[in-house]
């Protein structure tokens, strides 16, 4: 059993863990570097993206964030998907450098315009569709050379990967729909074995 990490410093982290759990894997709340160092990927949930970087320099994560998702899977949804871009456009701010997008915060308006709408997928190169829900969205406004984009609302990336690297900008854990979840830690597993079959 895969143990999958939460950051629980701010946001609706509680969500996700119960998908986790839904999906039959152990997931912990992780608010400090000991509890980070026994994951096998980490979860950056949605919140406040400048609020988050705070935290997690008031508690000492950031370089170990930073270094984790060197070497294991991350999954940044809403403000983790900012964390973790390596640009925010028109914004002097911090990320972690983990993906090559190009991310723009508040792109769809404020709070009052949150919406729900029907997005495309494409898990394991199956095209489907989904429920997704937008909160204070970012938008991916540009993806590199390595990026896969996975999801799509109308001609906007939504959901995209990089090697371990996987990012949403909307919030799949307040659906009923596992998938996306179920498609990270399927992501965990394989590169788990990958470096035990290297060991």
């Amino acid at each position: 059993m895969s143990t999958i990490g939460i950051l629980a410093l701010q946001g609706d982290f509680e969500k996700h863990q119960r998908k986790i759990e839904a999906l039959g894997e152990k997931a912990l709340l992780v608010r400090s570097r000991e509890q980070l160092d026994k994951c096998d990927g980490l979860i950056i949930p949605g919140g406040e993206s400048t609020t988050l970087i705070k935290l997690l320099k008031k508690h000492d994560m950031w370089d170990a964030v930073f270094e984790f998702g060197k070497n294991k899977p991350v999954y940044g949804t809403c403000a983790g998907c900012i964390l973790v871009a390596d640009l925010i456009v028109e914004m002097d701010q911090d990320s972690l450098h983990l993906i090559d997008i190009a991310v723009q915060r508040n792109a769809y308006g404020r709070q009052v315009d949150s919406f729900i709408d029907d997005v495309k997928i494409q898990l394991n190169g199956k095209a489907d569709s989904m429920e997704g829900v937008f909160i204070r969205a970012p938008k991916i406004v540009s993806i590199g050379k390595n990026v896969t984009p996975l999801a799509w609302h109308h001609n906007d990336v939504i959901l995209a990967e990089q090697g371990h690297i996987l990012v949403g900008t909307f919030h799949p854990e307040l659906t009923d729909d596992l998938r996306v979840h179920d498609y990270f830690l399927h992501k965990i597993k394989v590169i788990n074995s990958a470096k035990k079959h290297k060991e």
